[in-house]
């Protein structure tokens, strides 16, 4: 499935939406794709400012031999820290 970020309206999600790593936003549906594939989530929180967010996007997201082994081993999960900030207390502890 492709990437999903497009029809979102975070500014950090569309940042990524040209990736060619398959991202899904948070959200009920994903984690039981998750469950319903037998596959972990690999998930990435960040905000568009993040430097190292950044960085990372250009080292690896973008380069497709990673986004291929990303989307046939994983449920990909991107978070904008900054509308899901709940989420983010919860991975920063």
């Amino acid at each position: 499935m492709a990437n999903q970020l497009a029809k979102e309206t975070s500014p950090y999600l569309l940042q990524h939406a040209e990736n060619p790593v398959d991202w899904f936003s948070w959200g009920p549906e994903i984690l039981e794709k998750a469950k319903t594939e037998n596959k972990p989530i690999l998930l990435s929180i960040g905000y568009s400012s993040c430097h190292w967010c950044h960085v990372m996007a250009r080292e690896s997201f973008e380069d497709s031999a990673t986004a291929d082994a990303m989307n046939q081993n994983y449920i990909n999960i991107k978070v904008d820290r900054e509308e899901r900030p709940d989420l983010d207390k919860i991975y920063q502890q």
